[in-house]
């Protein structure tokens, strides 16, 4: 369990790192005319939010520590 949760925790804070550094992005998909079956769309990349990357460090580093100090 204590391995556990310091894995999760090292885990969820390199992805915190990850995302508040600006590397991580996901694809949006809009429609913008469909007329019958012919449909045209735009596809914009767009940044995960900052805050779910600190939310991800603060998270991660509790749960690192937390597992470190845990007594067995």
């Amino acid at each position: 369990m204590r391995a556990g949760l310091v894995i999760i925790g090292i885990i969820l804070l390199v992805a915190g790192i990850w995302v508040v550094t600006g590397h991580a992005s996901y694809q949006d998909t809009d429609t913008l005319l469909q007329v019958g079956s012919a449909r045209i769309t735009a596809t914009h990349d767009r940044g995960v939010p900052q805050w779910i990357g600190i939310a991800g460090i603060v998270v991660g580093g509790l749960l690192a520590v937390g597992g470190f100090l845990k007594k067995s």
